[in-house]
């Protein structure tokens, strides 16, 4: 169990590294005026969402199903902080894929928001990430 909850936890931190740096590329990408910057802010954005953030999404959420399928679905769905847990992963994955949307507005030359949009949209997982360990390690319901 303690193999299944380190590998969670590995791919949670990869997934929120992606996920903390991928809008503050956007931000850099949207300031950019010359074509050789975007065109390097177009590959490094697209291996950071594809080669990074995507697989760690997917085993974090993988790993996660295992461990309560494996160890205590019976136990914890009676849980509220666990419902509540659930919640802010979808908003987490909606998140996610709103950055793959950007992602390719960027790619398609089609970016339609400022360098302060992002500033502010890469906030967002700061509170996600408050949010689910808080729940996860206090389960105050």
């Amino acid at each position: 169990m303690l193999w299944l909850k380190s590998l969670h936890l590995i791919f949670m931190v990869t997934w929120f590294a992606g996920l903390f740096y991928l809008p503050r590329l956007f931000v850099y990408h949207a300031m950019s005026e010359d074509e050789i910057s975007r065109e390097r802010f177009k590959i490094m954005e697209s291996k950071l969402y594809f080669g990074i953030m995507t697989p760690g999404m997917i085993l974090t959420l993988g790993f996660g199903v295992w461990m309560l399928s494996d160890y205590a679905w019976s136990l914890y769905m009676a849980s509220i902080w666990l419902s509540i847990k659930f919640v802010l992963l979808g908003f987490l994955v909606i998140y996610h894929l709103i950055c793959g949307k950007w992602l390719l507005d960027f790619k398609r030359d089609r970016n339609m928001h400022s360098h302060v949009f992002f500033r502010w949209v890469n906030e967002i997982p700061v509170l996600f990430l408050f949010l689910i360990v808080f729940l996860a390690v206090i389960k105050p319901f």
